[in-house]
């Protein structure tokens, strides 16, 4: 740890005032200041700053909230602070790219996307913990950042001038002015706006940046409808023509089989993929088409049909990888995708997109990270028998693609999954465009903000998705009418919801039930969403089953095996210890009756031995089904025969299991 003593005098100035308090050294809204945004009262006050388009946008049909009005609670907010115990609470002091010698320090280390990246999860960990410690981690890099403009208005380390890193710094000061009102952001943002507006003609964007235009344009327009400055439009318009065409590629689909670099390119790249799920609602506010804020159905749709997996997501080892469930699927995707369904959902209003959120949130994102976050995988598979340095089953990655570890196969999503979690607590509840408030997706939390003109809490308190109710408690400043949304899940027939014990009417699944009445404090809605268990069909016939938002797999044995110290973690192999090859008996007319145990929510509800929900089923092993190089043979075509005895085994969310059989074959009736 002696690379610490290597902070530039600057810095450590800094981080000494900061920690005394010495708020006359600092601008009236640095770091100094800030641990008043993150009480309750702050992030009322943050909440105040709902920013709705400035025409001539298109107006959204719902508003994310500034970070700090929504705060995870119970389950969620443990989870969150098992994240900050874990690699990301600790990630510089163990791994030199976001250490001390960063370039986003002024350092002479990383200089690319690697610093952005953590903070861009960093940032929102702190505020929602309130977590000073990891507060003054996430400020260094911003404080150097807003105090190291060039004079023509580029930012960041002049080591590097590539567009594509400070696509994401930008989404990262966005989420800092929001929480802090800092006023030094939005000038700094306008500054450098107006730099690249002049160079992209002659310096346009390349590579990455040229596949991820997006999500500058995002932020263009969050700071168009601050200012109202002409010049961002004009960008934003440059920046989507010097930008790959995403909406042509899925409207004439041509990546219908595994994909490599060399025979496809950056196109069919997993993450570049994720992304681009937020590129035509994001470009419909420009345009106004019905076409583009359509287009993301389409999207979803080529993806499913031909490289969907069983936990929500697609598959690419870095590439497209087809439908076989033996094939993985990168972390950053997974996370990526995440903020482009959030950030779509809030454009475009569309019920389904919060339950593909919820079903990536709450299956792929935990199911590829230890329960206590000090290690994660770069590739996860839904039918992952073995963790192992194998070159099967990638395409383009290495043999250290599915390890748990500090960075196998490659950093990027080391520095990249801190923001899963975070966001996913942060969006939970969103604006809508006639002044009311939505629930976008479900978990515990609780929000201050602005509805109907008068400051409002509401506490919402749920076990969700392990349980099946929710109740949220309204608590306005004083009486006031409002619309209040409630998201009705696809899988949800039959839900209920009650005011103050009096039923309404049953809303109909894949909407938003609106509920428009005078609110007054101690309100409680209270609903109640059926979570039988049911098949959903995949490769070759395969069958998974799923319970409310929750996949559900068999847990194989498993043996872990150190590898080798990374310094403050390692990495790690895992081997299975029991038989996996089963055949599940088990049809679409007796799915709904499979026995369900529900226990106590432990400290850690993904680990495997907190286990809170538990599926019996009945299966027979699959003796002809086996794996060859600690690769799951693709699941065979279903129906199936087996000779062997009836079992009854036990089934656990798809996260718990981290060695899993996820899509089955299925037995003959």
């Amino acid at each position: 740890m002696n690379s610490f003593r290597s902070t530039s005098s600057r810095r450590h100035f800094l981080k000494q005032i900061a920690v005394a308090g010495a708020v006359t050294a600092l601008p009236v809204h640095s770091f100094a200041a800030q641990p008043k945004f993150a009480t309750k009262e702050g992030a009322l006050h943050s909440a105040l700053g709902v920013v709705k388009n400035r025409a001539p946008l298109t107006p959204s049909a719902f508003y994310t909230l500034p970070l700090g009005s929504v705060m995870p609670k119970g389950w969620l907010r443990q989870q969150l602070q098992v994240q900050a115990d874990g690699l990301s609470g600790h990630l510089d002091e163990t791994w030199a790219d976001v250490g001390p010698n960063s370039g986003w320090l002024g350092g002479t280390g990383e200089s690319w996307e690697r610093g952005p990246y953590y903070l861009d999860g960093l940032l929102p960990l702190a505020y929602l913990l309130n977590d000073d410690a990891l507060k003054m981690k996430a400020h260094k890099y911003i404080e150097w950042t807003l105090t190291n403009q060039s004079v023509e208005g580029m930012i960041g380390p002049l080591s590097n001038n590539d567009w594509w890193p400070r696509m994401v710094m930008v989404k990262v000061l966005a989420q800092y002015q929001e929480v802090t009102g800092d006023p030094r952001v939005i000038p700094v943002l306008t500054r450098y706006f107006h730099y690249q507006l002049s160079m992209l003609p002659a310096r346009p964007i390349t590579s990455w940046g040229k596949y991820r235009w997006q999500d500058e344009v995002l932020i263009v327009l969050w700071l168009y409808n601050r200012t109202g400055d002409p010049k961002l439009l004009d960008l934003a318009r440059l920046l989507r023509s010097q930008g790959y065409d995403w909406q042509a590629q899925f409207a004439d689909f041509h990546y219908t089989q595994r994909c490599t670099r060399e025979s496809s390119g950056m196109q069919t790249h997993g993450v570049n993929n994720a992304q681009a799920m937020k590129a035509s609602p994001v470009w419909s506010l420009i345009s106004g088409k019905e076409e583009d804020r359509q287009a993301i159905f389409h999207q979803l749709a080529m993806l499913d049909e031909y490289h969907g997996l069983p936990n929500g997501m697609f598959s690419a080892d870095e590439h497209f990888a087809g439908r076989n469930p033996s094939q993985g699927i990168e972390l950053c995707a997974v996370v990526e995708m995440m903020f482009s369904l959030q950030q779509s959902l809030a454009i475009l209003g569309s019920p389904e997109l919060g339950d593909r959120l919820e079903r990536i949130a709450y299956n792929a994102l935990p199911g590829t990270l230890t329960d206590d976050m000090w290690a994660h995988q770069y590739n996860q598979e839904p039918n992952q028998v073995e963790c192992s340095s194998h070159h099967s089953p990638w395409t383009t990655d290495g043999p250290d693609s599915n390890l748990f570890g500090l960075e196998p196969n490659f950093g990027c999503c080391t520095a990249n999954f801190h923001q899963g979690w975070p966001k996913m607590a942060a969006n939970l509840w969103m604006s809508s465009a006639d002044d009311g408030l939505v629930a976008a997706t479900y978990g515990p939390s609780e929000v201050r903000t602005v509805a109907g003109g008068v400051a409002v809490h509401l506490l919402e308190e749920t076990e969700y998705p392990f349980r099946d109710t929710v109740r949220i408690t309204v608590n306005p400043a004083s009486p006031v009418d409002f619309p209040l949304r409630l998201r009705i899940p696809e899988w949800a027939a039959g839900a209920s919801i009650r005011i103050n014990g009096q039923l309404e009417p049953t809303p109909a699944p894949k909407t938003f039930a609106q509920i428009k009445r005078l609110w007054k404090a101690g309100d409680v809605v209270e609903m109640k969403f059926p979570m039988a268990p049911r098949l959903a069909k995949g490769f070759n016939g395969s069958v998974a089953i799923e319970r409310g938002p929750l996949v559900f797999s068999f847990p194989v044995g498993a043996d872990w095996v150190k590898l080798r110290d990374r310094g403050m973690t390692a990495d790690w192999q895992v081997y299975p210890t029991t038989p996996w090859n089963y055949a599940l008996a088990v049809h679409d007319d007796t799915a709904h009756v499979l026995a369900v145990e529900e226990r106590v929510i432990g400290k850690q509800p993904f680990a495997l031995r907190d286990a809170p929900v538990r599926i019996e089923v009945s299966a027979r092993r699959l003796m002809a089904w086996t794996a060859v190089d600690g690769v799951a043979a693709p699941v065979p075509q279903s129906p199936v025969e087996s000779t062997e005895i009836e079992e009854e085994i036990i089934l656990v969310p798809y996260a718990a299991a981290k060695l899993r059989i996820t899509s089955f074959p299925q037995l003959k009736d």
